[in-house]
């Protein structure tokens, strides 16, 4: 007898869904149908799990990713110029 599965229909950028799919590969315990290249069903269950993991894969590419302002300051810090151990002035 077939089992019913709730489900939460997702839509999301093709970028999203790629990391999606990639958590989903170790288990197989959050998406139910790959329906297009933006729409997943996911179990309703596994939501909040599903949420939270995609959270923290983001943050990880945020913070591995140079901020403006931390670019400038790197590329300030590598053009400098080291000082001339040779004593002479």
């Amino acid at each position: 007898m077939p089992k019913a599965v709730k489900g939460v229909l997702v839509e999301c950028d093709p970028s999203i869904k790629a990391i999606i799919l990639k958590i989903d590969q170790e288990r197989h315990d959050y998406i139910v149908e790959d329906l297009d290249d933006q729409t997943l069903v996911i179990k309703e269950s596994q939501l909040p799990g599903l949420k939270e993991r995609l959270d923290k894969v983001c943050t990880q590419i945020e913070v591995g990713r140079p901020q403006p302002f931390n670019r400038i300051t790197q590329i300030l810090v590598d053009t400098q110029q080291m000082p001339d151990e040779s004593g002479s002035d």
